[in-house]
């Protein structure tokens, strides 16, 4: 991929890249930020970043899990600023949860919203996107045994969440 030919093909490498990826990272992404709009911003931004970095994603064993990482990390700097600005938007947060409880409705999403970052992150790519426990420990940089942890931290509060006992839960996600 050196000179204009090469870089030519990084492009045409990442489109290519684009057209059988993006999809599913947009689901799996919509897991991980509870919103489709965020997902799709943040793939987006890894798909610019893999533009930028084409020998990079070219050479990686796994192209898609090189851009699932990126935008996972563009959605954890995401959150943090908008951790830093939370003076700016306290109304927000109540109305959204009055919102949700006046719907009497509590799906999927709106309960992995309500669980701590990394906890929802694990599930989101082992339970939704359908990564093994070792590929959501190099995505997300943490061992494996952390990744195991946070699972099932994260069924047992999904399943207290959703009226399920955890032994049900287990079995289920298990």
């Amino acid at each position: 991929m050196s000179g204009e030919g090469g870089e030519m093909r990084g492009e045409d490498f990442v489109h290519d890249l684009y057209d059988a990826c993006y999809p599913r990272l947009v689901g799996q992404l919509t897991a991980v930020t509870g919103s489709r709009e965020e997902a799709e911003d943040v793939v987006q931004e890894a798909f610019a970043r893999a533009l930028l970095n084409g020998r990079a994603v070219y050479e990686a064993a796994n192209p898609e899990a090189w851009l699932r990482t990126v935008a996972v990390n563009e959605a954890r700097s995401r959150w943090r600023r908008v951790r830093r600005f939370t003076g700016l938007l306290p109304r927000l947060v109540p109305e959204v949860a009055e919102e949700i409880e006046s719907a009497g409705r509590m799906d999927l999403i709106a309960a992995l919203q309500q669980l701590p970052r990394a906890q929802r992150e694990a599930i989101a790519l082992h339970h939704l996107a359908g990564l093994p426990v070792h590929e959501v420990a190099a995505t997300l940089d943490v061992p494996t045994g952390t990744v195991k942890a946070r699972l099932a931290r994260g069924r047992a509060a999904l399943a207290a969440r959703l009226g399920e006992d955890d032994t049900r839960a287990e079995i289920r996600h298990g």
